[in-house]
């Protein structure tokens, strides 16, 4: 899942400053003693869950105003007409009212609480620390790559915004007007970075010319900017969508498309040439702690990186065995002759965009026909199969997914790229389509929406290698589903999980041992069948975003063995359905959290199956905990 990720970066990382007065001197909660002093009496109790509750509404409400590219995203329209601020100022500000934050949760004694409030204050106090320590290492001075940055996410915009009034029409004119002043502040981020050695590799910077030059010459009238006003709702009187029309194509004219020549410009004769010539974070200042960090950021986990180089190792060989085994049972001698076979099959190839689209659109509804076998609670969210948008194609993931609204005003996307249909196989289309939609992506993001027990923070909460992790051993699910009937769909299965382990190996051979690209690349053709293009994309991708890569197999992992762990600790009693509304009925968590989560899950099936009376009309073992636990 790689929605909107240089939008978020800009919109949860480095917000405009609180307009609020936080002074920690008029809180309650600056008191010292507070703790000390409070008795457990239930109203002393309540006192404090009050006031968690109240701080944690507060913080949420200072994101979506401090972040209105983020608000937007999830729905919230309040702040339409606005974009984040991405001046030193508002970063400095941003980092003070993360330090008072974090003292005021910090001060909040949470002894007697619920355990579900106690959590919510332990991972808003991980959060706000983690953006502390990562702020050491200025990810703003490094904003813009060829897979994420203001020139290719914020085109993004167009199609997760709704376009419903005259007046989401005049708050997008309004944003579009704001733009360059977006890109000026990219700009004066990236010349600091120049200055401080915080550069890009330059063969990706090159990327980012070609990609923000397709958009400054696009003629305004043909722009990806430009399409809201391609079809309005009906609602829209003609007189208002004629003076809204010219109003946006002036917008695309005089302030968006400036703004990329601007950029362009820049990036071509000033940063790129200067983008550094290694490709590993090593070579950055710091970069050995930057990446270690990075490592625990995505992971969640304390492994280190030889521990998760060696571990991929191990991950590689074991698939790499299956995966043999499939393509001899097909009468193929080895994994080469079987992609040189699959190279040249027409049937094993897709023959239109639209086709493309249809696959996704056929594993969807067979999934969703399957998941009460494996699930409780379902998702009442719908999902919906579109295409990338065109102008990102090239660049684009072969599918991604975009969550939907909360209130349901915009449903869950699953985003497929239907370029260069022709040279596309059908081979990893299956096991996609259970990643990005049900039981993945949207499953999860989903559910974790529609809990209404957790505070807002916790229902959007995004730790990598749960998403990740979750989305990978969804695909697993397909089997025991009983699908990939195909052998060449369960091969694709298998491919797209070789590819996550070598993920491991590759990211880890960058940013830790000083692999070169070369080395990457080779290493991909020694124990993968993956096609050119899609090596060459997959080694610039762990160029941009070191660590990222790491969280799905870690993830998945992880969750393989809580599953094992239950299922030896309750025997005959664990109910696969219960197991996994458990895993998803917190939101995403950190792996660390959700691995004792589901141990005390664990010891309470064991406590209730020993109080249960057996016999015929026992129901042991079919009990789920509460969502709300």
């Amino acid at each position: 899942m790689r929605f909107l990720i240089g939008l978020l970066a800009i919109a949860l990382l480095i917000p405009v400053a609180v307009a609020a007065n936080l002074s920690l001197n008029n809180s309650p909660l600056n008191n010292s003693a507070f703790g000390n002093a409070a008795a457990n009496s239930p109203a002393d109790l309540e006192v404090r869950r009050k006031a968690l509750n109240d701080l944690l509404h507060e913080r949420w409400e200072y994101t979506l105003r401090t972040s209105p590219i983020y608000a937007s995203i999830l729905g919230d329209k309040r702040y339409n007409d606005q974009l984040d601020d991405f001046s030193q100022k508002a970063i400095d500000d941003d980092l003070e009212q993360t330090r008072l934050y974090l003292a005021r949760f910090e001060a909040i004694d949470i002894t007697g609480f619920p355990e579900q409030d106690a959590l919510n204050q332990q991972l808003m106090v991980r959060d706000l620390k983690m953006g502390l320590e990562g702020a050491r290492f200025k990810p703003w001075e490094m904003p813009v790559n060829q897979e994420s940055g203001i020139h290719i996410d914020a085109p993004q915009l167009v199609s997760i915004l709704s376009f419903q009034n005259t007046k989401d029409y005049e708050d997008y004119i309004t944003r579009l007007k704001l733009l360059p002043r977006l890109f000026d502040q990219t700009i004066e981020q990236m010349r600091k970075g120049m200055a401080e050695g915080l550069m890009p590799p330059k063969m990706l910077l090159e990327k980012v010319v070609t990609q923000a030059n397709g958009i400054a010459t696009t003629p305004a009238e043909q722009s990806p900017f430009i399409h809201p006003f391609d079809k309005f709702p009906d609602a829209i009187s003609e007189a208002d969508r004629k003076r809204l029309r010219e109003a946006g194509l002036g917008a695309v004219k005089d302030s968006v498309v400036p703004a990329y020549v601007k950029f362009t410009t820049f990036v071509r004769d000033e940063y790129a040439p200067k983008g550094r010539t290694e490709p590993g974070a090593w070579a950055l200042p710091d970069g050995a702690a930057w990446y270690s960090f990075r490592v625990k950021e995505s992971t969640t986990t304390d492994l280190s990186p030889e521990e998760i180089h060696e571990l991929g190792q191990e991950q590689v060989k074991e698939i790499e065995g299956r995966m043999l085994a499939l393509v001899n049972q097909l009468g193929y001698k080895d994994l080469k002759s079987f992609k040189a076979a699959v190279d040249t099959d027409p049937k094993l190839h897709t023959h239109s965009r639209e086709e493309i689209l249809d696959l996704y659109r056929k594993y969807e509804d067979q999934m969703y026909a399957r998941l009460p076998q494996m699930f409780g609670r379902l998702p009442k969210a719908k999902l919906e199969v579109k295409p990338v948008e065109e102008f990102r194609e090239k660049e684009a993931p072969d599918a991604e997914y975009q969550e939907g609204t909360p209130d349901g005003s915009r449903p869950g996307h699953v985003m497929v790229n239907t370029g260069d249909f022709a040279k596309r196989t059908v081979l990893d289309i299956e096991t996609t389509a259970y990643h990005e939609g049900v039981p993945g992506h949207h499953m999860q993001l989903s559910i974790a929406q529609e809990l209404p027990e957790l505070p807002p923070f916790r229902q959007h909460e995004n730790y990598t290698a749960y998403v990740e992790g979750w989305a990978l051993y969804s695909e697993r699910l397909g089997k025991e589903a009983g699908f990939y009937q195909d052998p060449y769909s369960y091969y694709g299965h298998m491919m797209d999980d070789m590819l996550r382990a070598i993920r491991l190996v590759v990211d880890t051979g960058f940013h830790y041992k000083h692999w070169t690209r070369q080395q990457v690349v080779d290493y991909f053709h020694a124990h993968s069948t993956m096609d050119e293009v899609s090596v060459q994309s997959e080694t610039d991708r762990y160029m941009a975003w070191p660590a990222q890569a790491l969280a799905y197999k870690i993830g998945q992992l992880e969750i393989l063995k809580l599953r094992q762990y239950s299922k030896d600790q309750l025997g005959d009693k664990f109910d696969l359905r219960a197991f996994h509304d458990e895993v998803l009925s917190g939101g995403a968590l950190p792996m660390d959290v959700l691995s004792t989560r589901i141990h005390g899950w664990v010891a309470q099936q064991k406590t209730q199956a020993s109080l249960t009376p057996s016999g015929p009309n026992s129901s042991a073992g079919q009990t789920s905990r509460s969502p709300s636990r």
